[in-house]
């Protein structure tokens, strides 16, 4: 057996969320360089400063990376960090942590397992909850992630996560903070549904038919299922949702146009701009974050029996 044994009292709702909005702090910190990798390969081809434009071009995963580090230092490729775990917290929390909770409440009664169906509404509901919650958050580390200081002299819009709050409110408003909102629930719907749904559906699978027991082989199997899954069909929408919130007022009228103007100016293939960075980041995320996730919950659970013990 790898890992702790499942508790014999199934976890509660506020050790899944705080299991959940934990574990994808600790799998953010893993993988970060490797989605601001993806940030930039996705809005690469966008209008920009043509002297940038000109002497800074990214070429594949690695490339982008090395690339970042050689022209604006080794801590660019965590451009936004501190903005991804506040989003993280809030946001994986309340999309993973509440999924079983959300499920169970739209199963009907007597069922002994939730149908597919229902798993997908539950995967929808917590992924738009999450994300009208952390809509901010997503859009500060964006703004991080896409933004370029190419040389020792280069211009730093926001000197901090804080400062870039109160800029963008400033001079975009507070609703700019909630720009890209309906691209950023839409991509997360179809990803929450691909991962939660697709581990949810492996996991017991494997489970039923007896070819994993409940420990790390099951879930590193589901997990990374369900990242290969979530990229696949959410690839499209993150690509216009990472391109409409890093673009300043005025370039796009809404994410349609943002989509049009791609198609456009740089084909259909730019939808898939990023790919192999999303597909290793989701990849290597799902796994860290549902093994984590999985441990987690069962070490609270021994906490919480302990403390509850009268022995």
């Amino acid at each position: 057996m790898v890992g702790l044994k499942p508790s014999e009292l199934p976890p509660t709702t506020a050790v899944k969320f705080l299991g959940a909005g934990t574990a994808a702090c600790f799998a953010d910190l893993l993988t970060f360089p490797l989605d601001t990798a993806k940030v930039r390969l996705q809005i690469q081809g966008e209008s920009q400063p043509a002297q940038v434009a000109r002497s800074v071009q990214y070429r594949g995963v690695l490339g982008t990376i090395l690339t970042m580090v050689r022209t604006e230092g080794p801590r660019s490729p965590y451009n936004g960090l501190v903005a991804g775990l506040q989003r993280q917290m809030s946001f994986a929390s309340i999309r993973i942590g509440l999924y079983d909770s959300v499920k169970q409440f739209y199963t009907p009664k007597g069922s002994e397992h939730s149908s597919i169906t229902t798993r997908i509404l539950a995967g929808c509901t917590t992924g738009a909850m999450a994300v009208t919650c952390a809509q901010p958050t997503d859009v500060v580390k964006v703004r991080f992630q896409a933004s370029m200081h190419v040389g020792p002299g280069g211009d730093r819009k926001y000197s901090g996560t804080m400062d870039a709050y109160r800029t963008i409110a400033r001079e975009e408003g507070v609703k700019g903070l909630w720009k890209g909102t309906w691209p950023n629930i839409t991509r997360n719907a179809i990803v929450n549904c691909a991962e939660m749904v697709t581990y949810d559906v492996i996991k017991e699978k494997l489970l039923d038919y007896h070819l994993l027991t409940d420990n790390f082989p099951c879930h590193f199997v589901s997990a990374f299922g369900a990242g290969f899954c979530a990229t696949v069909v959410a690839s499209p929408v993150d690509v216009v949702k990472t391109r409409y919130m890093n673009s300043p007022p005025g370039r796009y009228r809404s994410p349609l146009d943002c989509m049009l103007k791609m198609v456009a100016q740089e084909g259909p293939t730019s939808f898939y701009k990023g790919f192999t960075p999303s597909f290793l980041r989701l990849g290597a995320w799902n796994v860290i974050m549902f093994v984590t996730y999985e441990q987690l919950k069962r070490a609270l659970m021994k906490v919480q029996m302990l403390r509850e013990s009268p022995f």
